[in-house]
């Protein structure tokens, strides 16, 4: 690895350390650890790309490089600075192409337009590339194999990342992005397309409401796949659905009437989940 690559690596820990991602991700062996982190990386840089700010085709064309880099990487082996941390896990651990290309998918989706009230289908989409994607490329880091990794990440996936979407709705509107679902607005009575006029509906609550029972459904079917895996291996997905649903529930208790108060899990909740979920 260049000292490069090792550095665009090894920047984005302590943005991790300030998340549940580091309390999680420490538990594993050093070598699943480092694959995880670099893995980290990979998200956060092109994550970054899309929410950074500037011009849409410099945002575009900079994600275009990324993928650029992949193909050519999984096709003969070549590195560049932003693959080249990524070769060890890729190899170790036969993390698939078609992931990280799906990740770049998603915070593409984020630059050509700004996601305003997409339909399910949509949302679904964008879900599966922004954070089941990244599920598929860490379960097999897990050591969580087949079918069953496949499933885990699909459903946990979809609940972190509608998590995050019910936590950070004024967050998002900031960016003049809207995730929630056209349908479910539609059906909660708010006809309303302006971002700042959603937000202060009486009926967004509701709306929310019901968006937050189906993402604790996913987080039910987690959590029987992960009642399916050998112990050791579910350790850290186990631990991030415990303090994301943690965040669910605190959510559900606060409500979305505005003006909204903001939800984060203390340090102290994050030990909690780790001596529960943790220990072995």
């Amino acid at each position: 690895m260049t000292s490069e690559a090792q550095t665009l690596a090894h920047d984005e820990v302590p943005a991790a350390s300030r998340s549940s991602f580091y309390a999680a991700m420490r538990m594993l062996p050093q070598e699943q650890r480092d694959a995880m982190y670099h893995v980290y990386a990979f998200c956060r840089a092109v994550d970054d790309v899309a929410d950074n700010g500037g011009p849409r085709e410099a945002r575009m064309a900079e994600l275009a490089r990324y993928r650029t880099d992949i193909e050519q990487f999984y096709a003969n082996g070549q590195t560049t600075l932003r693959t080249n941390y990524l070769a060890r896990p890729i190899t170790k651990f036969g993390l698939k192409k078609d992931d990280f290309i799906a990740v770049v998918d998603g915070m593409e989706m984020d630059i050509v337009r700004d996601i305003h009230a997409p339909d399910w289908a949509t949302l679904d989409l964008y879900c599966d590339r922004a954070a089941s994607a990244v599920g598929r490329l860490s379960v097999p880091i897990f050591g969580i194999e087949g079918e069953l990794g496949i499933d885990l990440a699909h459903y946990l996936g979809r609940a972190l990342q509608l998590t995050n979407i019910l936590r950070d709705i004024d967050e998002d509107a900031s960016l003049g992005r809207l995730y929630l679902p056209k349908e479910a607005l539609n059906e909660g009575g708010i006809t309303e397309t302006e971002i700042d006029a959603i937000l202060v509906h009486p009926a967004l609550d509701r709306v929310c409401r019901g968006i937050a029972q189906k993402t604790r459904n996913y987080y039910r079917r987690s959590e029987a796949l992960m009642a399916r895996c050998p112990r050791r291996s579910a350790r850290s997905p186990r631990m991030m659905a415990t303090v994301y649903r943690g965040i669910l529930e605190k959510l559900i208790a606060r409500g979305w009437h505005a003006p909204r108060a903001d939800v984060r899990r203390s340090k102290r909740y994050v030990l909690w989940a780790v001596l529960r979920d943790g220990i072995f």
